[in-house]
């Protein structure tokens, strides 16, 4: 069967609507939460796809981040391997370090709440985004920012994060904002995340009062951009499978 490693950071931040494209695809997702001790596969080869979630802490630091590089490793494997690889907000920002970029503060501060990101010229040939509006309003909830990694494609950027998507060859993609949240997902943040909810403008009111129309808006473009990831995701395993029974028999016998 199909499956997909889930990289799962804190409890308030699962695979959301990523999760709900899983069931639609047929895909058994295979989820290490890493807050309870489970253990992360030591590299990506039992994997048809690889999805990093977000989390409070540093991509930059080993502080409060016990699985820091052993996950930079997991997604320099995936790299090398081509397995279809989507990383979110932490995850993406671990993604870029794997790919050789460098993660810091962002300059303005942390940017948390709905606001629009703008996609690049880039997105339009991209194999999630193409077709999506030029202009989305997605939920921020970061406060790091980071470099395009070398050879990396600049997909969604915002104005004081300029790059907030990209893709790294043709199979991995990391998106700073939470594009995969659900009406849940952003009541669970805001509970989880106090603090945090209060940065935004207006505070966590003015959050959880604009989701409901938020996210009418961003579902059907969400669940598009998913559905197009769990195909990779399928298209890799069926290309494994065809390559294990090559293996087995004689290509006069395929």
């Amino acid at each position: 069967m199909t499956n997909c490693l889930v990289v799962q950071h804190v409890p308030a931040e699962p695979a959301w609507a990523i999760g709900e494209a899983f069931v639609r695809a047929g895909i058994e997702p295979d989820v290490r939460r890493t807050f309870a001790g489970e253990a992360l596969p030591p590299d990506a080869s039992g994997h048809h796809g690889v999805v990093v979630m977000g989390g409070p802490m540093s991509a930059a630091s080993d502080d409060g981040f016990a699985t820091r590089r052993a996950e930079v490793a997991l997604l320099a494997d995936a790299l090398e391997r081509a397995v279809p690889t989507l990383g979110v907000c932490l995850g993406a920002q671990l993604l870029a370090v794997a790919a050789g970029a460098a993660v810091r503060p962002g300059a303005d501060g942390p940017e948390i709440g709905w606001a629009p990101v703008d996609l690049t010229p880039d997105a339009g040939e991209d194999r999630l985004f193409a077709g999506l509006p030029e202009r989305l309003t997605v939920l921020h909830w970061h406060g790091d920012a980071f470099d395009l990694p070398p050879g990396a494609k600049r997909l969604a950027g915002s104005v004081r994060y300029p790059i907030q998507a990209f893709r790294v060859g043709r199979t991995a993609w990391g998106v700073q904002f939470h594009i995969e949240v659900t009406a849940a997902a952003v009541d669970g943040m805001v509970r989880a995340f106090p603090d945090d909810a209060a940065r935004a403008a207006g505070g966590a009111a003015a959050v959880i009062q604009s989701t409901p129309g938020a996210l009418t808006a961003l579902a059907p473009w969400r669940d598009l951009v998913f559905d197009r990831f769990t195909a990779l995701v399928t298209a890799g395993s069926r290309r494994a499978d065809h390559a294990a029974v090559s293996r087995t028999f004689p290509a006069s016998e395929l």
